[in-house]
């Protein structure tokens, strides 16, 4: 007696359910992921062979521009609301004069006292107006900062 065979049955995955869930993901990620915020002026960072870090949270940067302006930014938008009022809690930082650049410090270490403070200055800026920023942070206990530079790669040498 011969066997009747059966016919094959394709099976068929639906992909639809995969690719809406692959669209959720994309979707997700596109809408929460943070960029680096654009920063208020642009700096030439000095090169050094040096490879410490620098802090990533309670950081105070004050930046030097070329023709000698100094710009104060807080990494907590608490801090930059208490300071400079509620319009600038999203900036990155604010340009202030060095008269003023005493009191904001103080201010700031009273409302965090964990703060670290970060220097990044232009190449081309003149070392005065650092080395007056290094004296206020200094005449407000402020000892141990950082300085900002891009890393300069040692060349090999053959």
């Amino acid at each position: 007696m011969a066997k009747i065979k059966k016919k094959r049955v394709n099976i068929v995955i639906d992909m639809t359910p995969m690719v809406d869930v692959a669209f959720l993901l994309l979707t997700f990620f596109m809408l929460t992921t943070q960029f680096k915020p654009q920063e208020e002026v642009e700096v030439i960072l000095p090169s050094s062979r040096s490879e410490q870090k620098v802090p990533t949270s309670n950081v105070m940067n004050i930046t030097v521009e070329k023709k000698g302006r100094i710009f104060l930014g807080f990494d907590s938008q608490r801090i930059m609301a208490q300071l400079f009022g509620e319009s600038y809690r999203t900036a990155t930082s604010v340009e202030i004069k060095i008269q003023s650049l005493h009191d904001l410090v103080t201010q700031a270490r009273i409302s965090n006292s964990k703060l670290e403070a970060v220097i990044k200055s232009d190449a081309d800026a003149e070392y005065g107006v650092v080395s007056d920023v290094m004296e206020v942070l200094q005449k407000n206990a402020i000892a141990k900062f950082s300085l900002v530079t891009d890393l300069e790669i040692p060349s090999k040498k053959e």
